[in-house]
């Protein structure tokens, strides 16, 4: 298996704790969320040499010396998506590949739970999201977005704006996994979009993740979703980093 941990990115809602650091070495209860991410993968018995950083923005301020580090040089003007790919070179067609975000923390057997979840391409969501939602917004409706399956159990739709709960039946969190053997048509697939063509109101740069993973399902890749409840927090502002301080969440 090969972890890539997605870290480019500037987190402008993050500031002032990102002046002078990525978003990834922010700290919540007393550790930066690498080092919680970093942590559970020991924890589970993954080898460091088979997880990979893509860095960017304040890189060098990135403390991780055991883990292979790659470098996304446009971070300010590309998205997860063009991140992920520069580390292309990391992934192994014969090897599971897991793909996480930067800014997220989550408990041990929600990692766990991907990793047991057999399927092409398997993402993690959460069916009890409006619990964390409500906390961390006063409308929870105003950041959720679609998440629907189909009557195989598909993931069919994700990543839309959400007119109302009744699109959404979970919420993704920024876990992949996809499954050896499939990696080889993953990269294929990724270098045969057309980069004229607009994804969701965003450039071929600029794609999300989720858009990425929609135009999968649309071109016929089964996407399983690994449903849990609870037991993870993305960490993308000022205030929701202070709700969890307070909460005393992820404390060892």
């Amino acid at each position: 298996m090969k972890i890539i941990i997605l870290a480019a990115g500037q987190g402008t809602r993050l500031r002032p704790y990102t002046n002078d650091r990525p978003k990834c070495m922010v700290e919540l209860s007393g550790k930066p969320l690498l080092h919680h991410q970093l942590d559970i993968m020991c924890m589970l018995g993954i080898d460091n040499k088979d997880i990979a950083l893509v860095g960017g923005y304040l890189q060098d301020k990135i403390i991780a010396p055991s883990i292979k580090q790659y470098r996304n040089e446009n971070f300010a003007e590309t998205n997860m998506v063009e991140t992920l790919f520069c580390a292309e070179s990391f992934m192994k067609d014969d090897e599971d590949l897991v793909i996480v975000y930067g800014d997220i923390v989550y408990k041990l057997e929600v990692l766990q739970s991907l990793l047991n979840t057999s399927g092409d391409v398997v993402i993690t969501a959460d069916l009890d999201w409006e619990k964390l939602w409500s906390l961390r917004m006063e409308n929870p409706l105003d950041d959720a977005e679609t998440f629907k399956t189909n009557s195989m159990g598909f993931v069919c739709q994700l990543g839309k704006k959400a007119k109302s709960k009744d699109e959404i039946q979970a919420q993704y969190i920024g876990l992949v996994k996809v499954s050896a053997g499939k990696i080889k048509d993953f990269i294929n697939f990724y270098h045969s979009l057309e980069r004229a063509k607009v994804y969701d109101g965003k450039n071929f740069e600029n794609m999300y993740m989720t858009s990425f993973i929609q135009a999968l399902i649309d071109n016929g890749w089964n996407v399983k979703p690994d449903f849990i409840n609870n037991g993870w927090v993305e960490v993308d502002t000022v205030d929701e980093l202070k709700l969890y301080e307070r909460m005393g969440l992820f404390k060892n």
